[in-house]
């Protein structure tokens, strides 16, 4: 059975591993991105120019989302793992197609889960899909 028996009609998934934890496959990820700090500093030669000095870069939390999975038991596992040995790690997202092919992959450093976000189920609502919404943090990306 393939990804695309499970989820049709998707055209990306996400494949997200962090060290030794398998985390699965993903609909929907937000949130990667960088931003480098800069300070102004006028020229002191021309007054109407502006050099903008690097400073530091910083990277946004990125979110995932999914359909509730048999593999969210492997995230609870990761997030209690890390709960008792706090200790950032290095992970992987790949954006994948339909066939699984690799489109796009970010190798990230210093990994660590800040937020899960579990399932709000109402039985009398039409196409209710349970979903998982999980946070990381990181200290950068490859």
């Amino acid at each position: 059975m393939s990804i695309a028996d499970i989820t049709p009609g998707i055209g990306m998934f996400f494949r997200v591993s962090i060290d030794a934890f398998e985390l699965g496959y993903w609909t929907k990820m937000s949130g990667l991105g960088i931003e480098i700090k800069t300070t102004p500093r006028s020229d002191s030669a021309m007054s109407f120019f502006q050099h903008h000095m690097p400073a530091h870069m910083e990277y946004s939390h990125i979110t995932l989302e999914r359909p509730l999975t048999t593999e969210t038991g492997l995230v609870l596992a990761w997030f209690n793992t890390y709960h008792m040995l706090p200790i950032p790690t290095a992970g992987s997202i790949q954006c994948l197609d339909q066939s699984l092919s690799v489109i796009m992959s970010w190798d990230m450093i210093g990994v660590s889960p800040v937020r899960w976000k579990g399932p709000s189920m109402d039985a009398s609502a039409s196409n209710n899909v349970a979903t998982e919404v999980l946070e990381l943090a990181h200290m950068g990306f490859l």
